[in-house]
Parts: C-alpha cells; sequence; structure tokens
C-alpha cells in the first residue's frame, strides 16, 4: 500500500494572504530513497509519486479520495495560529510593557 500524507498548509511567510493555505494537500511519502545521479550529480529518484501534490477543498474529501484509492493515509491537524491583535498606536504607548520608552 502506498503511503500518503493529508494535510493543511501553513502560511507562506513573504506574504501575508492566507488564499494558499485555506486546501487540503494530499502528498505522498518516498517510496525509495533518493540517488546520486552518476552522469550530472543531481539527486533522483525512481519514484514520480512523490513530485504528486494533490489539492482539494475539504479535508473529508482528502480522505475519502484516499479511501477510494485504497491508500494508507496520515491526517496532520493544523496548528491553531497565535495572533497577537495591536495596533499602529500601541508603540508610542506610555503604558508599554516592553523595555523603557525615552520620548
Amino acid at each position: 500500500m502506498t503511503k500518503a500524507r493529508i494535510f493543511k498548509p501553513s502560511k507562506n511567510a513573504m506574504q501575508s494572504g492566507q488564499a494558499t493555505s485555506q486546501d487540503w494537500h494530499l502528498t505522498f511519502e518516498p517510496a525509495s530513497a533518493r540517488k546520486i545521479d552518476p552522469l550530472m550529480g543531481h539527486m533522483s529518484s525512481t519514484d514520480t509519486r512523490q513530485q504528486i501534490n494533490l489539492s482539494f477543498p475539504t479535508k473529508e474529501a482528502a480522505i475519502a479520495y484516499a479511501e477510494r484509492e485504497n491508500l494508507d493515509y496520515l491526517v496532520l491537524k493544523p496548528k491553531a495560529r497565535k495572533r497577537i491583535l495591536k495596533t499602529y498606536s500601541d508603540n508610542f504607548s506610555t503604558l508599554r510593557v516592553e523595555g523603557n520608552w525615552t520620548h
């Protein structure tokens, strides 16, 4: 049986939007180790399934696909985001806790 991972990717650190982190992804675990190509020196593998990345709108849809295709799968739960809500004016507050304010 082929092993697959179902997960929700984290937000891209280079952009503030979350458009690419809404879908659930299904990727395959490598079935064979990578080897160095003797001619070019690149890493290569005979397993082409590790190049596949499927996206689904819901976790249930990804699980249904894995069960329909008879895949052994592992569902990884997404971590909750820790958001610190503050405004620009908090940088100049006289009640700041972080360090001494000198102006």
